[in-house]
């Protein structure tokens, strides 16, 4: 009997980009993302691991290569399905909170492609909900903690019910009770995919089992996140000390 792998959900082959008149931020970049994975991606600030997010989702366009969606070419064709299948989280959740209340903002996507507004509420109110944020509704997110914030931007990214979860830098401004709040979320979540840019290393070991190291422009390392975790050495050739 034929063993049958199931396709990647996200593919990546021979990836350029760079800017104008600079050299390459991303060079040849290739890997893939199966169903079932929860990936971190680590490197130094200015490794371009926030350039590969976007180049994910659209918002920048590569020179060369290919990222394949499900299956299909990202291109302008067919960006806005693909924008539909991936929640990307900006560092900033402010960047994604910008209505009267958090309950709007999480609404906003679901309205946004036609959810009748009933239908939106009631998947907001939900989320809100289940991420402890619901007696919060009615306020603005500038009346939110950081953690907060933090969540209610995940769930206005959820209310869209994406296949594919995209975080950058999540934990940034987190306490240690809201990054054990946010990592029990992300291990309950019924998603496809999550790929996490983070330089929190004792975070993400414990929220994903995959781990890339991005350097130079290149994914110079691709191991098990606790195989990785292990190997001091690597982390400190790539200056990715783990105990600080």
């Amino acid at each position: 009997m034929t063993n049958l792998k199931s396709a990647p959900t996200i593919e990546v082959k021979d990836l350029v980009f760079g800017y104008p008149e600079q050299k390459p931020v991303l060079r040849g970049i290739s890997f893939t993302l199966q169903p079932g994975e929860r990936v971190a991606l680590l490197g130094l600030t200015g490794a371009g691991k926030s350039t590969l997010l976007e180049n994910l989702i659209g918002l920048k366009m590569p020179q060369s290569g290919e990222i394949r969606v499900q299956g299909k070419k990202l291109e302008e064709a067919t960006l806005s399905q693909a924008r539909r299948q991936i929640g990307f989280c900006f560092q900033d959740a402010n960047d994604q909170l910008f209505m009267p209340t958090i309950l709007e903002d999480v609404m906003f996507g679901p309205r946004n492609y036609g959810v009748p507004p009933g239908v939106a509420r009631d998947r907001a109110l939900a989320l809100l909900d289940e991420f402890g944020l619901v007696e919060f509704a009615n306020r603005s997110a500038h009346e939110l903690s950081g953690g907060q914030r933090r969540l209610a931007a995940l769930a206005a990214i959820l209310a869209l019910e994406p296949a594919i979860l995209i975080l950058d830098e999540p934990t940034n401004g987190l306490d240690p009770s809201w990054r054990r709040h946010l990592a029990s979320v992300l291990s309950q979540l019924p998603i496809e995919v999550i790929l996490i840019a983070s330089h929190n290393l004792n975070w993400i070991g414990k929220t994903t089992q995959r781990a890339l190291i991005l350097a130079d422009g290149e994914i110079k390392i691709d191991r098990q996140t606790q195989d990785l975790l292990g190997d001091k050495s690597t982390l400190e050739y790539y200056n990715l000390p783990p105990d600080w």
